[in-house]
């Protein structure tokens, strides 16, 4: 497509000629960082006068980095990433959206992806058995037992929707799999036009691939559904933040620890909306899977993105990934034309602010007990450890006392006791890490050591597992010989997934299990992950620390978190000699000896040429038919969901009169707390509307595998085990009051029961909440979930990206409170009666609205709100009452 700045060309490359829309040379463009400068080919190849204006483009090259944000653009993606927990509502949507176009007199047709969408089954193994050899065959069986009814649908929308592919379970990780696999880093379009690949994803994480200079982010499952379909992706110029890294890594210290510092200073600094781009002589100390590690995890450090632009390193991942050459060679020619290619003299880009980190400093660390901001030197571990105890110690009670409180436990023949800060999961999990042939090798050789000392098991009291994110990992641990140590640790394989990480770490023996409740025990989980959030790793495990695959091999040695690793010992050797940390922990040399002799390009070419093919029990499934999908009336998995009962035209916005407050709640709220994606508790309303549908608590499976069932899901909202709802103090889980037309008390119940009287009393809710509301995983089931509860609008300090923009895509109105005040500053207690006026009048991005709570003394509070629908699309999407409906309304109107 012609544009008005005339960048159209061709590049040849080898015999081949491609067609491109040239940006190196045109004004105010090279000093762009590398990722604006993708953002500005993808105006240029999108300026239609219409979505992309000319201006828009020209306010990008006029980029100033210091402006605060005003400048809405239309990006679109060439392609979209899904993962099953969130994938399968897309299908789920995709599927009801065929039925409402048909019933409103459109084409199910029109219902298709209009660019790539590919899906990897990641999420739904679960750790139920472990440490024996039979553990990954019992998990993956458990898995299709469960979630066949989930994998049907997904191969139904194989053969009904185009431009969809599937990875089915067993091949790995989304983030890992699109790393080592799917992207391309350059794409070539069906025209013979090369663009840069760019994509968004259904997952937080998505930004992982960012390491291979690819420009993707995560969006909730409601916005990608809409870009699958054509709709451009409504952003904000952001901000971009330089990130200079120098010098290199130190003995003992990992990637796993440069990105656990990394996100400790971007927390601090504070990037939420904005580009993290890193530069400086550091990075070419990187190898490309240390810059995984470090891009995975820019939603812990609150970035939209982590970004390394293309250099030699990404070009030689390429390759020794297996990777087609020719394809490597386009990725070259292209970003050297583009000004796309790193190098060690290139002239700085501009930054709006920057930051610098010497690798040289960085120390072996965890994050923990709660956050993973929350960096922990591993030399003041066991200090810290003790403080953080006191603050789970339920106040009141004898702290030092309790402290040292045992329980117990027999085992079998095995009888020990179990106290404070014991480690009951050590797991070795999750793409951030399982991705870095250097940790994992590097766990691999500390197993070795260990066994070699004399230390032949982890603790008995220990749930260990190893899950990686690809099928080439335990190829190389094989390879290196090292496989075998970690299994005699018992870090068993357990399955190709996310697991632990997500929640799915399965439940813990019932003798630890028990001696945890009865003896109301803090005991501690170290992963190699990336979220450590309350209640996200097991209901039972109240510390969760974040560390490198090595130190969780080390930990699981040791059996508990309250323990000096740099001046106790782990154990003793057959002459009763002392074994420390140090006598296991190998060299930096060591570990990339391991590397030059293990890791092969056969490895990656044999395992992902059977991507999509699946096993035998994938391709068993019994599949439906048909272009619009055969709902199954009795399924408790899938069913069709309400979000499309709409008419052709939509109803006007109106004020909000007259509404109730659900939840009173604080800061860092994430999205596991507002919609769970782990175990099903048996006294939950979930748990009630499963039973009454025949299903037996064993088969509850979790709230991950359920978000085909929007019955099981809104029943699931605010039901996390961990929820704080400040209107009753002291009490933990998804409780509530439902309050009458003038009381300021009433009964509790649980947050779903409440929702549902004032449902059928009419009466609009809201929910208040604190600073960093909906942090977390990019789960659009938090936004979906709020909806049907009946909440209207949210009111919080801040908002996390991705869930303030989910809000909007379901019609949920996200307002913020005034700088300086919050629940607490004004009063609020959440007994009020609340007005919300000005949003049916001239609804604009950045409006000031006017609340009124209204006491049930006659009292009244007036205070003022930001509108946090932040663009003239978003205005759009909330007026037809979300995004998806914005669409559909769309499609039908041709």
């Amino acid at each position: 497509m012609a544009n008005s700045f005339g960048t159209e060309g061709t590049l040849l490359v080898g015999s081949t000629s491609y067609k491109l829309h040239r940006i190196a040379g045109l004004a105010g463009g090279d000093r762009l960082p590398f990722s604006l400068k993708v953002l500005l080919e993808n105006l240029l190849r999108f300026e239609d006068g219409r979505t992309v204006k000319k201006e828009d483009v020209e306010t990008l090259l006029k980029w100033d980095p210091a402006a605060d944000p005003d400048r809405e653009i239309a990006f679109r993606p060439a392609r979209v990433l899904l993962q099953d927990f969130t994938g399968v509502p897309c299908i789920v949507d995709l599927a009801a959206m065929r039925d409402a176009i048909t019933r409103l007199g459109g084409d199910p047709q029109r219902i298709n992806p209009l660019v790539p969408m590919d899906l990897v089954i990641d999420h739904s193994v679960q750790v139920d058995a472990f440490a024996s050899a039979s553990a990954y065959g019992l998990n993956v069986e458990l898995e299709y037992l469960r979630n066949k009814e989930r994998y049907a649908l997904l191969r139904w929308g194989q053969q009904a929707f185009r431009r969809f592919r599937v990875v089915p379970p067993g091949m790995g990780i989304c983030h890992q799999v699109n790393l080592e696999y799917l992207a391309q880093v350059v794409f070539r379009g069906d025209d013979g036009m090369v663009y840069p690949d760019t994509l968004v994803g259904t997952d937080s994480h998505t930004t992982m691939v960012n390491a291979l200079g690819v420009l993707g982010w995560g969006v909730g499952g409601i916005e990608a559904e809409a870009a699958m379909l054509g709709q451009p992706v409504s952003m904000l110029i952001p901000q971009v933040v330089g990130f200079k890294l120098h010098g290199g890594l130190r003995e003992g210290a990992t990637a796993t620890d440069v990105v656990l510092t990394v996100t400790q200073m971007l927390r601090k600094k504070g990037v939420v909306g904005k580009f993290v781009e890193y530069y400086g002589p550091g990075i070419a100390s990187l190898a490309l899977p240390d810059r995984a590690t470090i891009a995975n995890m820019a939603p812990e450090y609150g970035a939209t993105m982590g970004f390394f632009p293309v250099d030699q390193e990404t070009l030689d991942y390429l390759m020794f990934s297996g990777r087609d050459p020719e394809q490597v060679k386009l990725v070259e020619a292209y970003c050297k034309e583009q000004g796309l290619f790193h190098t060690p003299e290139a002239a700085q880009p501009t930054f709006s602010d920057t930051l610098e980190l010497d690798l040289g400093t960085v120390e072996p660390s965890l994050a923990g007990p709660k956050r993973p901001q929350d960096r922990v030197p591993l030399s003041n571990m066991k200090s810290t450890y003790a403080k953080s105890l006191g603050d789970f110690i339920e106040k009141g009670a004898d702290v030092e006392a309790r402290k040292k409180q045992t329980v117990e436990v027999h085992a079998g023949d095995v009888k020990y006791d179990l106290g404070h800060g014991a480690v009951v999961i050590a797991a070795i999990t999750s793409c951030t890490n399982t991705s870095n042939p250097a940790v994992m090798l590097g766990a691999g050789l500390v197993a070795k050591n260990a066994i070699n000392k004399g230390l032949n098991a982890s603790k008995p009291w220990v749930k260990t597992s190893l899950a990686p994110g690809s099928r080439v990992v335990t190829e190389y641990l094989k390879e290196a010989g090292l496989l075998s140590y970690l299994e005699g640790l018992g870090f068993h394989l357990v399955g190709y997934g996310c697991t632990t990480c997500i929640g799915n770490s399965g439940p813990l023996p019932e003798a630890i299990s028990d001696a945890v409740t009865n003896g109301d025990l803090v005991v501690a989980a170290v992963l190699s992950g990336n979220r450590n959030f309350e209640g996200r790793i097991n209901a039972l495990v109240r510390m969760n620390y974040l560390a490198s695959p090595m130190l969780v091999v080390a930990y699981a040695l040791a059996g508990t978190v309250d323990i000096d690793l740099f001046n106790d010992p782990l154990g003793t050797d057959p002459n009763g000699a002392p074994v420390f940390l140090k006598d296991i922990w190998p060299t930096n040399e060591q570990i990339k000896d391991a590397i030059r002799s293990a890791v092969k390009p056969e490895q990656y070419k044999r395992e992902y040429g059977l991507a999509f093919d699946g096993d035998d029990s994938w391709k068993k499934l019994v599949v439906p038919k048909g272009q619009t999908f055969a709902w199954d009336q009795k399924s408790t998995y899938v069913r069709n969901p309400p979000f499309f009962d709409v008419e052709k035209s939509p109803k006007p916005v109106a004020d909000i009169a007259g509404a109730r407050c659900l939840a009173l709640l604080g800061d860092s709220v994430t999205t596991d707390h507002i919609s769970p994606a782990g175990s099903i508790s048996k006294k939950s309303p979930a748990a009630a509307y499963l039973v009454e549908h025949g299903v037996k608590p064993e088969d509850f499976n979790s709230y991950g595998a359920r978000r085909g069932n929007h019955e099981v899901m809104m029943r699931g909202t605010f039901a996390n085990i961990r929820l704080r709802n400040l209107m009753i103090p002291g009490v933990e889980g998804g409780v509530s009051k439902h309050l009458g037309k003038s009381a300021s008390d009433g009964p509790e119940m649980s947050i779903y029961d409440a929702a549902m009287k004032y449902k059928d009393e009419g009466v609009p809710l809201v929910v208040i909440a604190g600073a960093e509301y909906g942090t977390g995983s990019s789960r659009d089931w938090a936004a979906k979930g709020t909806l049907l509860l009946g909440v209207r609008a949210v009111i919080a300090k801040s908002y996390e990206r991705i869930h303030r923009s989910n809000l909007v895509g379901m019609g949920v109105i996200p307002l913020q409170f005034a700088e300086g005040e919050d629940a607490a500053t004004l009063g609020l207690t959440g007994t009020e009666i609340f007005d919300i006026a000005g949003i049916a009048q001239n609804l604009s991005p950045g409006r000031k609205l006017e609340v009124k709570a209204r006491a049930t003394d006659g009292s009244e509070k007036k205070f003022t709100v930001l509108l946090r629908i932040d663009t003239p699309n978003e205005v759009d999407y909330y007026k037809h009452g979300g995004i998806l409906p914005f669409v559909l309304r769309q499609l039908i109107a041709g």
